[in-house]
């Protein structure tokens, strides 16, 4: 392809094709492609350590009179400022990954949060410096958000650039499968902090100190990483061959990067939607309020589902190497909203289920419903030239989740209208069609080459 246009109408840099292997480059590719699962593995514990480890401690930053309402409001500003700091660390570590090389952002990020986790791990309670310490959680949690932001944003990106274009989807595959097994991990962790650390109360051992020890635990896995690629890992040399532009935001929102960008943020906001009612709405709506299953049930049934994920995610990235990542999605997109749309409904009706049936229907449809996140980590970096392509990825795949977040408001106001399985189910269907129009105003990327002379 030297001296032609990729099937995204991209110039390939002459001399330099991406499926060239040599035993040099092939142990830069395994140090990268090791060190992305990795950094997406520690950025998902960190994710989930407030959702699985801090809620139940929480009352140890509260006064003892605060109204359920106000503990409500402060409690959900713990999650979602580490929600709006990740698309803003995104566009900074971006930014930087472009500028000044993948390898550097990513060690800045990782750097960062493990440092902030820690501190985290130390603020004082309630007793000691009043309602502060909250607000001191909450400001720490958003900028924990903005490193973790940057953390995927370098070092993903930098691992699909060492990869051959015919391993990319399942390598991609490989280290999106890193999130269902940090969720696997982190409630491991819980469960055995719970069991060895009583919570009673505010004074109980587990709500004064025994939920420092896993965030002390994730500062570490950080801190890991940052050595792994200080030591390891190596600079993308499609990167550093590529010309650097000094504004790579801007870039990337103009001209054809810029189209592209709509496209992918189009289709992404459909599969974070479905997403959502996966790892989000499922748990606690279906399985907990209308199932009404015990704890031990619903962590159990989890657990297993997410098991699952972690080969079907590989398993999507060889199916959509094998058929292109366009295919692959619209047909997704279709089975979401029409299979995915059905299970839920089952699900929402299913108290008559043994609990075996209800955990097998559970992995069906969180296998469906998430198989496209098996798919989108080279997808979207195929997407763009090398000049932004971290910016890109980092934006593409988490300012896409903010409309996302809104689900439950959307499905309130179904519920206004029609059953509660019902709004559900549209929910489903808007994002599988979502996803899948999406897609389809994109070009299939499978056999793009990532030597961009930009």
């Amino acid at each position: 392809m030297t001296g032609s246009e990729s099937d995204t109408g991209r110039a390939v840099q002459p001399g330099y094709p991406d499926d060239v292997e040599t035993p040099e480059r092939a142990a830069k590719r395994r140090s990268a492609i090791r060190g992305a699962f990795f950094a997406e593995f520690v950025d998902m514990f960190d994710i989930y350590l407030p959702t699985v480890v801090l809620t139940p401690a929480l009352i140890y930053f509260q006064p003892a009179g605060m109204s359920p309402g106000l503990s409500a409001i402060l409690t959900s500003l713990v999650f979602a400022t580490t929600l709006i700091g990740r698309p803003v660390g995104a566009a900074i570590f971006g930014g930087l990954a472009d500028r000044v090389g993948r390898r550097r952002a990513t060690i800045t990020s990782v750097g960062g949060f493990g440092v902030i986790t820690l501190l985290i791990a130390f603020i004082p309670g309630y007793a000691t410096i009043g309602i502060a310490s909250y607000w001191l959680l909450i400001l720490l949690r958003f900028l924990d958000g903005i490193c973790l932001g940057g953390g995927y944003t370098g070092a993903l990106p930098l691992a699909m650039e060492y990869s051959p274009k015919h391993k990319r989807g399942l390598l991609g595959g490989v280290i999106l499968a890193a999130f269902p097994l940090a969720y696997i991990v982190i409630n491991l962790v819980g469960m055995a902090s719970f069991a060895l650390f009583p919570l009673a109360g505010p004074d109980s051992p587990y709500a004064v100190w025994g939920w420092r020890v896993p965030f002390v635990l994730g500062a570490l896995l950080a801190g890991v990483l940052v050595l792994y690629y200080v030591r390891w890992v190596s600079e993308s040399e499609i990167w550093e061959a590529s010309e650097k532009k000094s504004a790579p935001l801007k870039n990337l929102f103009s001209g054809a990067s810029g189209r592209s960008f709509l496209q992918v943020f189009a289709m992404m906001t459909g599969f974070w939607l479905t997403q959502n009612m996966v790892t989000l709405f499922l748990p606690t709506t279906v399985l907990h309020t209308v199932l009404q299953l015990s704890g031990s049930q619903l962590t159990t049934a989890l657990l297993i589902a997410y098991a699952c994920l972690v080969v079907s995610y590989i398993g999507s990235g060889l199916i959509a190497q094998r058929i292109g990542r366009r295919t692959f999605f619209i047909v997704l997109g279709g089975l979401i909203a029409i299979g995915g749309s059905t299970l839920m409904a089952v699900l929402m009706n299913g108290s008559h289920l043994s609990f075996g049936t209800i955990v097998f229907l559970v992995c069906v449809f969180s296998v469906l419903v998430t198989a496209p996140w098996g798919v989108v980590l080279p997808y979207i970096n195929e997407r763009f030239h090398t000049d932004v392509r971290a910016s890109a990825f980092g934006l593409g795949f988490s300012a896409s989740v903010i409309i996302p977040s809104f689900y439950a408001f959307f499905y309130a106001g179904l519920n206004q209208v029609v059953s509660a399985a019902v709004s559900a189910a549209l929910l489903l269907g808007i994002g599988g069609v979502l996803g899948a129009v999406g897609a389809a105003a994109g070009p299939e990327t499978k056999d793009v080459d990532f030597t961009s002379a930009a």
